[in-house]
């Protein structure tokens, strides 16, 4: 079999990897020499600890068990099994932690209630003042800069990929198309006015919701999302673990139920956190920088700004738990992801045309799940 992979994202190239280790050749097309979109603009996370109950957790879970095996494969991707801490002050804070380590599926997720000292002697990093922490132990993390290109490489060693940057794809071609050039297959035509025959055609193009998506599915129900981040200067020490702070408990559905009812009305985020729907989450890169974010913007047009205010606010809860100043900001970026309108959904799986499916939509989600997203896509098409 022949896939056609576009889009060389962490979704894309996951697409291709399952084809490829089933035995299968890959033609993978990017607009870009290399992806620049929301896949290299992110914290690298394997973030089990807030997926729903259900298909997202277990989806998240299968995906960590698929990311530690590629991780073993190729060291460039960068996987450790860092796990997370969610330091909580409060007593609303602490009664959601509570909440989350008494249900169910607490164990596959590895949560567990941990007292100040515990936590510090998991993270010692955490030099701030705190009561309690929420531990999980199954998070991870991976190198969101460089996990792709190291892919890439381990996909050309197989002498059954190939890997094509700077091509916008144009159109898709249906099997058997008289005059098209493409063969019995379907094919897509690139700007450079190359054909790309394949036995299938998987759209993994992200963010791009226009152009051609939007003449393959015109109701598509995807929107996007825009995030600001930020990464530090090398730490000077070891972050253990990720860090996440009590305003991801109002972000992640895990932690929905009575006790985050009681957060959010008695407990309201600050004014800036609030507007720019933030959260903190905080993992350390492997050259000891910190990636620390992030904000949430849904409606359209976003701004083109990255404002001041949200960095200033993560800057403290940042310097709160670590307990010293930050080391210089390096780098501040924006990004835009595609999301599910109904965010319950994994992510949008949708046969576009004979042969061809599309493949977009698992919003924050993307790089922890994006392995098992695309397992499931291969086995749904008998790869």
């Amino acid at each position: 079999m022949r896939v056609i992979v576009v889009g060389a994202g962490v979704v894309g190239t996951m697409h291709a990897w399952h084809a490829i280790s089933r035995g299968h050749e890959v033609v993978q097309i990017e607009r870009e020499s290399e992806a620049r979109g929301a896949s290299l603009r992110n914290f690298g996370q394997i973030w089990v600890s807030g997926r729903a109950g259900g298909e997202e957790l277990e989806t998240a879970l299968r995906a960590r068990e698929l990311w530690e095996e590629i991780g073993g494969r190729v060291p460039g991707v960068g996987f450790r099994a860092n796990g997370s801490l969610t330091p909580v002050r409060t007593e609303l804070e602490l009664a959601v932690a509570e909440a989350v380590t008494a249900r169910a599926d607490a164990g596959p997720r590895g949560h567990k209630l941990l007292g100040a000292d515990e936590a510090r002697a998991l993270n010692p990093a955490l030099r701030g003042d705190f009561t309690a922490a929420l531990w999980c132990e199954r998070d991870a993390a991976v190198e969101p800069r460089t996990a792709q290109l190291a892919l890439k490489e381990a996909l050309l060693a197989s002498g059954r990929y190939s890997y094509l940057g700077g091509r916008e794809v144009r159109e898709v071609i249906e099997p058997g198309r008289t005059g098209s050039g493409a063969g019995s297959g379907p094919a897509v035509r690139d700007d450079h006015g190359d054909v790309h025959t394949g036995d299938a055609v998987v759209l993994c193009t992200g963010a791009w919701l226009g152009g051609l998506v939007r003449e393959l599915a015109p109701e598509l129900p995807v929107r996007r999302v825009r995030l600001q981040m930020m990464q530090t200067d090398p730490l000077g020490e070891e972050l253990t673990t990720s860090v996440a702070d009590a305003d991801s408990f109002r972000y992640y559905p895990a932690y929905a139920g009575e006790a985050l009812d009681a957060l959010n009305s008695g407990q309201p985020q600050t004014p800036v956190a609030d507007e720019h729907r933030m959260q903190l989450l905080m993992v350390q890169r492997l050259d000891g920088g910190l990636t620390i974010g992030d904000t949430h913007a849904y409606d359209h047009p976003f701004d083109f700004d990255l404002l001041a205010d949200p960095y200033e606010h993560l800057t403290t809860v940042v310097e709160s738990f670590v307990g010293r100043p930050l080391p210089r900001i390096r780098r501040r970026w924006a990004g835009v992801y595609a999301q599910c309108v109904d965010t319950s959904r994994v992510v949008h799986r949708e046969q576009v045309r004979d042969g061809v499916w599309l493949v977009t939509g698992p919003g924050g989600r993307g790089m922890t799940c994006a392995p098992a997203i695309a397992e499931t896509t291969a086995n749904e098409l008998g790869w």
